[in-house]
């Protein structure tokens, strides 16, 4: 069975039909998390890539905030976009028209047994870094330990259920898994990790080398910086894959500047001036209102709606519940009711968006409908503490429906606040026995985010409950956010047509405590646990979508989000001298790995 290629995954029932096609030959340097890789050795690009894209040219990119750091494996600091895409390589390639599934990069042979409690990783040759350096299996085993010491939380916990690692040959090495964990999804993990030149770090102090100017086994090199201000990346002329079929049509740009503006004003009105080729454009309002502009008019600028196949993830504003103001779940789920959906959207986004309903929406991943019996075997032991709604129809945006609905909602959310302990004294909801209102501050860093909570606040206030609105600079944010300094703020955890290991670092009771880990609501619940241990452990597709939407459920009857708005499509203006292929791949636009796939046109349109 392939991979879940765009379009071809049809629900049958209660269960998932997989309506997929064999490859023409399989491949001896890929592997897919479920069935077999879309793509066979006859495969000589990605599909979305376009072979015959020209090099040469700059594509400039702008993006609002600054950075700080130029280390993108470490929880300190912010760094610049880029550095981990374009610079540092692992062991194999993620397709971005598949749900997980990896393709030989710096490995060019992959072996793991059907019982995936061992992965072998056999490098190519012809692989080095950039000062000409080979890649070894030294540079391999000195990553796996440095990233598994001192990296990201999520790298901490992956790495560690490795138990023993062995190096046959110099261009050799095999990573041995501890049997308990029974996590399927970890050699694809391991294929993912990035490589670094031991030569480099070795010796180094690696939380404080994020001022060093990276060097990997990458397309580029870092030109030139100047920190928080501006990048230049440059394709190396001797990068040692660029003749690899699954490279080509990308890294098409000779450079790749991306500038930092103050704010998102700023940003677009450095493509409206032409300072920036592309801009993604994530506020609706601007969409609608804002692109009535002289280089759009006379085509210098194109705007175009990019589509996607991706999952919707979940964006909202995030509770902290190491707060005890949200410990109880009455509350968060009274707060949630108090979120007028139909108006926000009407009002702010000129109802283009769509509302969140679930952390899958947009796949048969997403908890709609009765669940199935394999749902019901999961949540079992958890089914006292699930609203029955929960499990005959999943989570619906509560929207209002015409003033009659928005009062029932106001009247059905005061009375979870009764119940909680609170009441409504002289216009202000305080505590009952201690008569302490109800108050608590939103974190925003970002003007339309800033827009979005005044309006929520402005909903809260109907109700006696005082929002105080603080705005920060990025990098404040990210350090907040990363300490979890905040009451409420809003956050973004992106979809996924594969979840497994990423979801413990998004809601494991582990994450919760550790610092830079995207657990920032501070979930610690044993039952969301063991349904995620159920996804890593899923061996067949249908285990999986059963395991995802139970996990989907939890998260959603737990009330741990105010869910907002995704959109349905990608929104995406860039300068007439670029090009693009015309095949979209199944997860939309990213805004550093797209462009890679750009190219710069030998003679601009005419006008």
């Amino acid at each position: 069975m392939r991979g879940w290629p765009r379009h071809l995954i049809a629900l049958a029932g209660l269960g998932v039909a997989l309506a997929l096609v064999q490859p023409a030959c399989a491949r001896s340097d890929a592997v897919a998390m479920y069935g077999e890789p879309a793509l066979g050795d006859d495969a000589d690009h990605f599909p979305y890539a376009n072979p015959d894209a020209p090099k040469g040219g700059t594509i400039r990119q702008v993006f609002p905030g600054a950075f700080d750091g130029l280390n993108p494996f470490i929880v300190k600091g912010v760094v610049a976009d880029g550095v981990r895409e374009l610079v540092y390589e692992s062991l194999m390639a993620r397709s971005q028209d598949e749900p997980f599934t990896l393709y030989g990069l710096l490995a060019g042979s992959m072996d793991t047994p059907p019982s995936r409690d061992r992965v072998t990783f056999r490098l190519r040759p012809e692989a080095h870094f950039s000062d000409g350096v080979p890649v070894t299996s030294d540079d391999v085993i000195f990553s796996f330990e440095t990233l598994r010491r001192d990296g990201r939380p999520n790298h901490r916990a992956y790495y560690k259920k490795v138990i023993a690692v062995e190096r046959p040959a110099p261009d050799t090495v095999i990573f041995i898994f501890d049997p308990a964990e029974q996590d399927r999804e970890l050699p694809l993990l391991l294929g993912l990790m990035p490589i670094l030149p031991r030569h480099i770090f070795a010796g180094k102090a690696f939380g404080n080398t994020d001022a060093m100017t990276p060097l990997g086994s990458g397309p580029y090199t870092v030109a030139f910086y100047e920190i928080g201000r501006h990048i230049v990346y440059r394709r190396d002329p001797d990068y040692w894959g660029r003749d690899l079929w699954l490279n080509r049509g990308r890294f098409n740009a000779d450079d790749v500047r991306y500038d930092y503006m103050r704010d998102v004003a700023s940003a677009f009105n450095a493509l409206k001036s032409g300072l920036a080729d592309i801009w993604l454009e994530r506020d609706a309002t601007q969409w609608v209102s804002s692109y009535d502009f002289p280089a759009l008019r006379d085509g210098r600028v194109v705007r175009e709606i990019l589509p996607n196949g991706r999952a919707s993830g979940m964006t909202g504003f995030a509770f902290n519940l190491r707060r005890p103001l949200f410990a109880d779940l009455r509350v968060r789920q009274a707060l949630i009711l108090l979120f007028d959906a139909d108006w926000a959207n009407r009002t702010l986004f000129e109802g283009v968006l769509s509302p969140i309903e679930s952390h899958f929406t947009n796949t048969p991943l997403a908890a709609k409908g009765p669940a199935t019996p394999g749902e019901l075997t999961l949540l079992a032991p958890y089914l006292a503490h699930l609203p029955a709604q929960a499990l005959t129809q999943g989570w619906r945006s509560p929207g209002a429906d015409g003033d009659a609905a928005l009062r029932r909602r106001k009247k059905d959310a005061l009375a979870l606040f009764l119940d909680a302990g609170y009441m409504l004294r002289e216009g202000r909801l305080v505590q009952e026995t201690t008569g302490t209102p109800f108050s608590f501050e939103i974190l925003v860093a970002e003007r339309a985010d800033e827009r979005m909570a005044l309006a929520y606040g402005a909903m809260l206030k109907d109700v006696g409950i005082t929002v105080r609105i603080q705005s920060v600079d990025s990098a404040q944010m990210e350090r907040r956010r990363n300490t979890f300094d905040f009451d409420m703020t809003p956050f973004r955890w992106d979809g996924t047509l594969s979840p497994g290991n990423e979801q413990l670092f998004r809601w494991g009771s582990a994450a919760a405590g550790a610092p830079g880990s995207y657990n920032i609501v501070g979930v610690k619940n044993p039952a969301i646990d063991t349904v995620i241990a159920a996804l890593t452990k899923a061996t067949r597709p249908d285990e999986l979508v059963d395991a995802a939407r139970a996990l989907d459920r939890m998260l959603m009857a737990n009330a741990y989000v105010v869910p907002l708005f995704y959109h349905p499509s990608d929104w995406v203006a860039y300068s007439a001298r670029l090009a693009h292929p015309d095949r979209q791949p199944l997860w939309g636009f990213d805004p550093v790995v797209s462009p890679t796939l750009w190219w710069v046109r030998r003679q601009a349109p005419a006008q």
